[in-house]
């Protein structure tokens, strides 16, 4: 089942970004060309790491933002969507 989130229309803040978040096993976090992968089991983040990749400047959860599986991917990389999405 897909789930499709319009965030012109609905807004995910703090609280609903760390569940999310925190339901994944790996993050991982584009800004730029800077690339941050996240394992939650193993580095085991604080939540202000976690939003520190997850918000954007309004707050709200930074968009786009995919999940695939147990892979929570945050903002835009075009070789890290090709790799994903091609699985």
């Amino acid at each position: 089942m897909k789930e499709t989130v319009d965030a012109n229309k609905q807004r995910i803040g703090e609280a609903e970004a760390l569940k999310l978040a925190r339901s994944a096993g790996k993050i991982i976090a584009a800004k730029g060309k800077k690339l941050v992968t996240i394992h939650l089991k193993k580095d085991k983040p604080t939540d202000s790491d976690l939003l520190a990749v997850l918000l954007g400047p309004t707050g709200n959860l930074r968009a786009p933002t995919i999940r695939k599986g147990k892979t929570l991917l945050v903002g835009f990389n075009p070789e890290v969507y090709a790799s994903l999405l091609s699985d």
